[in-house]
């Protein structure tokens, strides 16, 4: 899941403050063979994988972009909807993206052809895409500018069709499961709280959150899914409260126990921390374009009074 602790501001290595454009990039990917999002020395990382790309297509124009990204995903994560941004002179932006002969049919701006070229070095049958590019509006920041982010968590309990093919992106699940007690369990942990009893705590940053949507499905094929949207979420929040409601869904814990836990505010056996690899972040939320830089303001100056502490 997402972590929200501190990143370093994302400029290019070799850029100045002249003539820089921001790019945002839609990001997908199936996280089973990363170490988590962020860069981390000899650990392959989603975000290494991408500025290794950017490195190599702005070789020659002495700078080396860096991402910002909306929310810093763990190991085993996947994400249909992540957001990044990274900061580029324009001289090198048009050195990158200039046309080349026996490419006509390639977009004619200068972000879709980033995203493009960034395809061709990663691999267009890897396990991290490039989903859409385009220059970020005036005040837009990926992380500090987003207001909600949303995922989902998948369960094959018994009464489900199992099918290999998403073996690396759903839990499967022994037994059956009481979807109906799951949801109930879930929507009672809806708003502001302290969500300590859900979270690995993290030094001098705070587990309050705004739990905005969180509710439980079952498909037509059987599988259980959950959804859960919020302003953001402290490390391991989502993996902690689906698996409370699957100990609801066992019967292992009342509908009810949840909130009592979570009201206790301090971390729990009742219920495992479920798998990453059931997880999915499936979209980030932002403002409308002329309240971008406000929000970023606002998410800044909050981080700032709480001690690098809350996001969003």
């Amino acid at each position: 899941m997402t972590r929200d602790d501190e990143q370093a501001p994302a400029v290019a290595e070799g850029a100045t403050a002249d003539s820089v454009v921001r790019i945002r990039l839609g990001i997908a990917y199936d996280g089973t063979d990363f170490s988590g999002w962020s860069r981390q020395p000899s650990l392959r990382t989603v975000q290494g994988v991408i500025e290794e790309a950017l490195s190599t297509l702005f070789r020659r124009t002495g700078v080396a972009p860096r991402l910002t990204v909306a929310g810093r995903t763990d190991a085993g994560v996947h994400a249909r909807g992540q957001v990044a941004h990274l900061d580029v002179p324009e001289a090198a932006l048009s050195s990158v993206t200039k046309g080349r002969r026996g490419h006509a049919g390639e977009s004619s701006t200068p972000a879709g052809v980033l995203a493009r070229r960034l395809t061709g070095i990663i691999g267009a049958d890897a396990d991290v895409v490039i989903t859409w590019a385009d220059v970020a509006p005036a005040g837009f920041d990926a992380r500090f500018s987003a207001v909600w982010r949303r995922y989902e968590y998948t369960v094959a309990d018994s009464e489900a069709s199992r099918d290999p093919l998403v073996r690396r992106s759903t839990v499967a699940h022994p037994r059956v499961l009481d979807v109906e007690a799951m949801d109930a369990a879930a929507g009672s942990l809806l708003g502001l709280h302290d969500f300590a009893t859900y979270c690995r705590p993290r030094e001098e940053a705070t587990t309050i959150r705004t739990l905005q949507h969180y509710g439980w499905r079952r498909r037509a094929d059987g599988v259980l899914v959950a959804s859960l949207q919020a302003d953001a979420f402290c490390h391991s929040m989502v993996r902690g409260l689906v698996g409370a409601c699957v100990a609801v869904g066992e019967g292992r814990l009342e509908a009810s126990d949840p909130l009592a836990l979570l009201r206790a505010a301090e971390r729990t056996s009742a219920f495992k921390v479920m798998p990453a690899k059931g997880l999915v972040l499936t979209e980030v939320g932002y403002p409308a374009d002329d309240e971008l830089e406000a929000r970023a303001m606002q998410t800044r100056a909050r981080r700032e009074l709480h001690v690098e502490g809350v996001i969003g």
